[in-house]
């Protein structure tokens, strides 16, 4: 098989498997294909045409899905996709119940930080801007999985934290009984107690 036969096989595809790419042709090709930069390789056993042979341009967070499955965007990348807070953040944050993990690939870093399966919860789906479905925290369990994942650096600390380190805003989108009701589904104490102090917070900054 051709290249230009094999484009426009994958070209409305926005990711190939392996297992698709090599009913086709060789491994040898593959490799080729490769260093001429015909084909990107984003991770073992999953693969992008070039940025100019390629119809559709995938979003980051539709990436971040199919990278690693099972697993939501959340944390980091959430908190700053529903602008709580000011930065944003070039990282793709991901939680799943695999183990720990992290790709680079020229779309970027995509970061997953592991969660018990009890707790992989609290997440939608929503369409990106090529209109394929991703998914994501919604605003509070991105919050908590944040919390959660960088306990250490909230304990014992005072509300100064929310405002000067991480400097949280738009707190007004977050919903406080969802918050809790899903903060207790955690059954973490240190957490929790975080969370009251949040929830304090978000009260003075009103």
């Amino acid at each position: 098989m051709t290249f230009n036969q094999f484009k426009n096989t994958f070209k409305i595809f926005p990711l190939i498997s392996s297992f698709q790419v090599l009913r086709l042709i060789s491994k040898r090709q593959l490799t080729r294909w490769q260093r001429k930069d015909l084909i990107i390789k984003l991770r073992r056993g999953i693969y992008i045409l070039n940025e100019h042979d390629r119809r559709i341009q995938p979003s980051r967070i539709f990436l971040a899905n199919q990278l690693y499955f099972p697993s939501y965007v959340s944390a980091e990348h959430a908190i700053g996709y529903y602008d709580l807070i000011p930065e944003r953040v070039e990282d793709v944050t991901s939680v799943t119940t695999k183990k720990t993990a992290q790709f680079t690939n020229p779309f970027g870093v995509f970061a997953y930080q592991h969660l018990r399966t009890d707790l992989f919860f609290g997440f939608k789906e929503i369409p990106d801007e090529n209109k394929l479905p991703v998914l994501i925290a919604e605003p509070e369990k991105a919050m908590l999985d944040f919390i959660y994942l960088n306990l250490a650096d909230f304990k014992n600390k005072d509300n100064d934290i929310f405002s000067l380190s991480y400097r949280l805003q738009n707190l007004d989108k977050l919903k406080k009984n969802r918050l809790m009701a899903y903060a207790n589904r955690f059954k973490n104490k240190t957490l929790l107690s975080v969370v009251k102090n949040l929830l304090s917070f978000m009260k003075e900054s009103i």
